[in-house]
């Protein structure tokens, strides 16, 4: 299953790269089982449940000789359900696909018991990039105090959770028009440059999350509107001072800094050699 835990600090690498391998470490720290249990949809593994989940589960008859599990995909969305009315998330209210390894939809659940369940997850984020005479400037967006998930900090200018029935060309265009107001001729031009799996342990649970990353090239003259109040601003920095927020603090939401660093590898901001040691932690690879 994708997005096992992958060590980026098995070796010497050089000390400028690591404020940036400590947030890829940081995405990719869950041990997997590590003490969970799997969780089935008929004879398929698709999650990871915690003991105190699984004592939930056994009290709803779902043991099953390796795990927990359902029968049927068609179990999942009520079975979420009953998950949130037992106290164990509170209801998104927004419905996610549940997919197989080989990419099958398999039925869908409740958004908030997608950690709680170990589920892969899918979304998209945006780098909403601006090029001027003075150079490369990146749209930045700082999240509502409201938020349920890291309220206040920074953010893409668009990124958000593929919703049942979409894929990541629709929810782009259609996250960029409510959150920043893009029309949706300029967001269909966002370009698909790369995509990146982690596993990570969160306050809500295990989040094994599959992420879409897009490229889009903006005119000097637009500004983004936030359209649904999940942005307190936007900002537009330049990437030299992007790139020293994602190196010196803990600005970014967790996982936007593996979209910007991979955003700087592809722009050139790293040198061949450095390049390679941060694109092999963002993939998993060792060599």
């Amino acid at each position: 299953m994708h997005a096992t835990y992958r060590s980026v600090s098995d070796k010497s690498f050089p000390p400028a790269l690591e404020p940036f391998l400590r947030h890829i470490a940081a995405c990719n720290s869950a041990v997997l089982p590590g003490g969970r249990l799997p969780f089935f949809c008929g004879s398929e593994q698709i999650g990871w449940v915690s003991p105190t989940t699984a004592q939930t589960l056994q009290s709803l008859g779902l043991q099953k000789d390796q795990g927990f599990g359902v029968n049927a995909g068609t179990e999942l969305l009520p079975f979420s359900q009953t998950l949130c009315d037992r106290g164990l998330y509170a209801s998104h209210e927004e419905a996610f696909d549940v997919r197989n390894d080989s990419g099958i939809v398999l039925g869908q659940v409740d958004r908030g018991a997608i950690p709680v369940l170990g589920l892969a997850a899918e979304g998209v984020h945006l780098n909403g990039l601006v090029e001027r005479e003075d150079g490369l400037f990146l749209w930045v967006a700082r999240r509502s105090m409201s938020k349920r998930l890291d309220p206040g900090k920074l953010d893409h200018l668009v990124a958000g959770g593929m919703s049942a029935g979409l894929d990541p060309q629709t929810t782009v265009i259609k996250e960029a028009q409510e959150e920043a107001g893009i029309p949706t001729e300029l967001a269909a031009t966002a370009r698909a440059v790369s995509r990146i799996e982690y596993a990570l342990e969160r306050p809500e649970g295990l989040r094994r999350d599959v992420l879409h990353c897009y490229d889009l090239l903006l005119p000097q003259r637009f500004t983004p509107i936030a359209e649904d109040g999940e942005v307190e601003s936007f900002h537009l920095l330049p990437i030299q001072e992007v790139v020293a927020l994602v190196r010196d603090t803990d600005a970014f939401k967790f996982n936007v800094n593996l979209v910007l660093i991979d955003l700087f590898i592809r722009r050139g901001l790293f040198a061949p050699a450095e390049a390679a040691i941060l694109r092999n932690a963002l993939t998993g690879r060792t060599a």
